[in-house]
């Protein structure tokens, strides 16, 4: 992200997100990362239970006359309004002690060493995994929704497109809907989409393991997958390339990364001038698609970027939805438009040859 006036070489160190960013919870609609049912879990309404504790005290209105009497009834109510007042804290605070284990459903990060394997063993099984994952992904068609907003002036970015295949096979990008962005105190940077159409589904691949050093850190459960838990970074950074930096967390019973928390490496700022690309830290989750492969489905990123005119609150959002593989109920495109089930793109005419020798008149 540019400041506007800008998103460094120097990678930022990464630590595990606390309370705003519980990076095991889903927001709700999400299906369940493996098997059938919700992922997601149920949090009660904070105002309807507290709505519902306060009128448990609350008493009818009547009219009141200014006897004595009535001045001792309205004492009594006035006790019983302290009464119910108590009662709702005290149930507040039952709901939130109650609630949050519900919310959190990540298990403590247990610093053990794995059963029956290394942890080289299991680096060396994960990145094969990934190698296939990242052929796969590229047989799957698939929507991504990307929402990106800066809080403090409500302005956003917005863009939805579908990742196709044309009529020969080849990979291809359909924009859907895309309006005009009212972002003002930061515009996106070349980096920016690149990171979102490539780096925020971080692979690790075998050809890749070279360039980062791994540090195994422990077992976490994470829902309903047990995972090994690895801390990432780049050896080191060559020229203009980008790395991942931050945490992965791998399914120990199918070796593929399931979730993923860092930022892209290394922040820009130039040598010469006030020009800084800054970059947030985002957690992906990854769900079983076809039973078989780990794809991304929804990214999360909520940070405050530090530039050297000032702080800017970001938020990005991104959804990959409705994975297909090719050649199954897929879309093929030709000249920007879809052709109908069954139809094949209409033949090119070939241009009218002259004679090279006419007849002379």
């Amino acid at each position: 992200m540019y400041f506007f006036a800008f998103r460094t070489a120097t990678p930022i160190p990464i630590r595990h997100p606390n309370g705003w960013q519980n990076c095991s919870t889903l927001l709700s609609g999400l299906a369940e990362r493996r098997g059938v049912g919700g992922r997601v879990a149920a949090v009660p309404s904070l105002c309807r239970d507290v709505a519902c504790c306060l009128s448990f005290g609350a008493s009818k209105k009547k009219s009141q006359a200014t006897s004595l009497r009535h001045l001792r009834a309205n004492s009594d109510k006035l006790e019983n309004m302290k009464l119910s007042l108590r009662s709702a804290i005290f149930s507040l605070f039952l709901f939130v002690i109650i609630a949050l284990p519900a919310f959190a459903q990540e298990g403590p990060l247990e610093n053990t060493p794995p059963k029956d394997t290394t942890p080289e063993e299991i680096i060396k099984r994960f990145a094969a995994k990934e190698k296939e994952f990242q052929k796969a992904r590229d047989q799957y068609t698939y929507r991504q929704t990307v929402t990106v907003t800066t809080p403090e002036d409500d302005g956003q970015y917005h863009e939805v497109f579908d990742v196709l295949f044309d009529d020969k096979g080849r990979r291809i990008e359909n924009v859907v809907f895309a309006p005009q962005t009212n972002l003002s105190k930061i515009f996106m940077s070349q980096e920016d989409f690149d990171d979102i159409r490539h780096r925020l589904p971080f692979v690790l691949t075998t050809e890749e393991l070279p360039e980062y050093d791994l540090l195994y850190v422990g077992q976490q459960q994470e829902d309903d997958l047990h995972c090994y838990v690895f801390d990432i970074a780049p050896k080191q950074i060559v020229g203009k390339k980008r790395y991942f930096q931050g945490r992965v967390w791998v399914d120990d019973r199918d070796f593929q990364i399931v979730k993923t928390y860092g930022k892209t490496v290394p922040d820009i700022r130039k040598k010469h001038g006030n020009e800084e690309n800054l970059f947030p830290k985002f957690t992906t989750w990854r769900q079983q698609i076809d039973g078989q492969y780990w794809f991304p489905v929804f990214t999360r990123a909520e940070d405050e970027l530090h530039f050297k005119s000032g702080d800017v609150k970001i938020r990005e959002i991104v959804k990959y939805e409705d994975y297909k593989r090719f050649g199954s109920n897929v879309k093929i495109l030709y000249e920007g438009k879809e052709l109908p089930q069954g139809e094949k793109k209409p033949e090119q005419k070939k241009p009218e040859e002259k004679d090279p020798n006419p007849p002379q008149k």
